[in-house]
């Protein structure tokens, strides 16, 4: 009997919640303040982590900025500080563990405990399985996903004391389905989406309600990541690539939300559900159909006439 009255309980909140997200497209949740919050960013010299910055900055929390390019990071901390906020750059190779938590150890000594983070920062090799040297395919695993588990450890414990932070997890919709010819990619977006899941699990299981999570699944991006890549022309005009600004924008209605996930544009939710539905052939031929199958062949015949031996694309 008492296995009949939680299921309909179970049931209730369901509706509930289902019925709650259903109304929170048309009227939107009123965003929170993060005036005054410690937000680390990382990827920070790239198109979306300088924007993400930017939008940050805006709504007045102070950054903590992460890049391996030191020139592009500096460049986005010197925008920043003209919205009039204290901006700390700091050159960080994510695809090693002891940078990231010496790092990590020097932000809490000279700015205080983050708040607030962005785990933005992504690469991609652009080359085929077989002829993709080792290091390239080790360094997009290493940036792409376990760099949120370093970035995480360093962080989270500071926000659990205090009950109160936000984790974002920039992920992909190639962390939701595939395509051939980034395994590396697909890889490391499907390890973020796991690892960011389970630590919301994590969270709640805890009662640490005062801690956020939101994970972004975006579309391809305009950013010069994957240039090339095509779906089929017809569709092509329907799902074009998303403008950077866009994308960063949307995202950060659903931080300030405290939104738990996003697909950009909402259109993905439609193949991420039909992968778990449809028998695997069945997907395959939607695929052809769209032009998913192939589309980012052309991208890879530029990856390997632009970059040398040993490089990696950079968002």
């Amino acid at each position: 009997m008492l296995l009949v009255v939680e299921l309909l309980l179970m049931l209730i909140d369901v509706a509930y919640f289902i019925l709650r997200a259903v109304v929170r497209v048309f009227f939107h949740p009123r965003p929170k303040s993060v005036d005054g919050e410690l937000c680390l960013i990382t990827g920070a010299g790239g198109v979306l982590g300088r924007l993400f910055a930017l939008e940050f900055a805006k709504e007045g929390a102070r950054l903590v900025l992460w890049d391996c390019d030191t020139v592009a990071n500096e460049r986005t901390a010197q925008l920043a500080r003209k919205q009039g906020v204290e901006v700390r750059a700091y050159t960080v190779d994510l695809s090693k563990r002891q940078s990231v938590y010496d790092a990590a150890e020097r932000v809490r000594a000279e700015v205080g405990d983050v708040s607030i983070l962005v785990n933005n920062a992504g690469v991609v090799a652009g080359r085929r399985l077989l002829e993709c040297p080792d290091e390239l395919l080790e360094r997009t695993l290493l940036v792409n996903c376990h760099a949120l588990f370093w970035t995480t450890k360093a962080f989270l414990p500071q926000m659990k004391v205090r009950n109160h932070g936000h984790i974002v997890t920039i992920a992909s919709a190639l962390g939701l389905f595939t395509t051939a010819c980034v395994e590396d990619y697909c890889a490391s977006k499907f390890g973020a989406v796991g690892f960011h899941e389970s630590l919301a699990h994590e969270l709640r299981v805890e009662n640490n309600d005062g801690i956020k999570t939101t994970l972004v699944c975006p579309y391809i991006v305009d950013t010069g990541m994957f240039s090339g890549c095509e779906i089929r022309k017809e569709i092509r005009k329907l799902i074009p690539p998303l403008q950077p600004l866009y994308t960063v924008q949307r995202s950060m209605k659903a931080i300030l939300g405290d939104q738990e996930m996003i697909c950009i544009p909402r259109i993905i939710y439609i193949p991420f559900i039909a992968r778990a539905l449809l028998p695997w052939d069945a997907n395959v031929v939607v695929y052809r159909f769209l032009g998913g199958d192939k589309c980012m062949l052309p991208f890879i015949k530029n990856a390997e006439t632009k970059t040398s031996c040993g490089e990696s694309q950079a968002s």
